[in-house]
């Protein structure tokens, strides 16, 4: 018995140590409007009640900085808004982090960290290759 207990978990171990490689999208052939891409909605409803606030100036301009966390991005459709966009808006989309098209300026510019441990792996996957 402890001999299928120790097979079992070294199979678990296996499905967690093996190479996992990163989803392909593929397009639609149709580009969402720019409205389908987020919903604000509840950022708007903050808006509103820190304009009707007593609160000094700058903790409004503060509170309305804060409010814009509750965006909503839509990143399905953001991927096919620009699978059809020019090349300039796609740049500034990838500048934002709205979509990673290149793992490696990803990192690079702080929008993926890894571990120490994952990024050694991350190297030695990318000198096999």
């Amino acid at each position: 018995m402890f001999t299928n207990e120790a097979s079992e978990h070294n199979q678990d171990a296996a499905k967690y140590t093996k190479r996992i490689k990163a989803p392909i999208y593929h397009p639609s052939n149709k580009k969402p409007h720019i409205l389908e891409l987020y919903d604000c909605s509840k950022m708007k409803r903050l808006l509103n009640k820190i304009n009707a606030s007593n609160v000094s100036d700058d903790e409004k301009k503060f509170l309305k900085f804060a409010a814009q966390r509750h965006n909503v991005f839509t990143y399905s459709k953001i991927a096919d808004y620009y699978a059809h966009s020019s090349k300039e808006m796609q740049v500034l989309m990838e500048d934002s982090a709205l979509v990673i098209i290149d793992f490696d300026k990803a990192i690079q510019h702080g929008y993926v960290k890894l571990s120490e441990e994952m990024t050694q792996q991350y190297l030695k996957e990318q000198d096999e290759k």
